[in-house]
């Protein structure tokens, strides 16, 4: 059965999508079987794995609103299976809100393919709304991606807070993997700092960080993971190094 794993934090551009692709293409290149699920309206998994939001009939959306069975939408990119998502998400917050059960059916729709996959890795919006929630409910653990500055880190008080009303309430088995300093640039004392504030704060949870490049950016208007664009890339062995941690966790 495959373990899943949300990648959340509610402050946007901290590298969770970034991350997700990366990370799911690193696990992929060790032969492990990957699914990757965008529940982001902003669908940039989707865009940045050059899958067109625009062009797509159905999606994630569609299945979180029972029209559509989930393996229906799923598409393949390199060696990724992908869920992709569209701006139609935005607005299933609203239309699931009086569903009975509403934070678990993001959880009852990955049951049916689990045992297709090793990881499924779910790439959450920059919110703790009712789709983080659902991404929490489903999830073994959460992998927090953080950029390394203060005003980061005055979020994760209340994400952790929120994944430990999840635990007692919705799913005692979710854990926090990890917290995934991204964007490090170690030239800078502000940076090694508040590198050090989250080692204090989660100790023995803090993977190595992932440095700040142009070349993510590039990734993303390739169509493509790190590992593919440019394997060679201190960023995409980065991620093989992650991958090999998040296996041993």
């Amino acid at each position: 059965m495959a373990r899943i794993i949300a990648l959340s934090n509610q402050k946007g551009g901290v590298g969770k999508t970034t991350s997700a692709i990366n990370l799911g293409a690193a696990l992929a290149a060790i032969g492990r079987r990957v699914l990757l699920v965008d529940i982001d309206p902003q669908a940039s998994l989707t865009d940045a794995l050059g899958i067109d939001a625009s062009q797509l009939v159905q999606s994630i959306y569609d299945v979180l609103l029972g029209t559509v069975p989930l393996r229906t939408i799923l598409q393949s990119r390199f060696q990724l299976t992908v869920a992709p998502a569209t701006i139609d998400l935005a607005a299933a917050e609203m239309q699931l809100i009086s569903e009975v059960g509403r934070e678990r059916i993001l959880a009852d729709v990955l049951a049916s393919v689990t045992s297709a996959f090793d990881e499924i890795l779910i790439d959450c919006p920059p919110s703790l709304g009712l789709l983080t929630v659902n991404a929490l409910t489903a999830a073994d653990a959460v992998l927090i991606p953080v950029e390394c500055h203060y005003m980061a880190l005055r979020g994760l008080t209340q994400l952790v807070q929120s994944i430990e009303k999840i635990q007692r309430r919705a799913n005692p088995r979710l854990t926090i993997l990890g917290v995934l300093p991204t964007m490090y640039d170690p030239r800078t004392l502000h940076e090694q700092e508040v590198l050090g504030e989250l080692q204090k704060l989660f100790p023995g949870k803090v993977f190595p960080p992932i440095r700040r490049s142009i070349r993510f950016a590039e990734t993303a208007l390739a169509g493509k993971s790190m590992l593919v664009y440019d394997p060679t890339h201190v960023g995409a062995q980065a991620y093989r190094d992650l991958a090999t941690e998040v296996l041993r966790g």
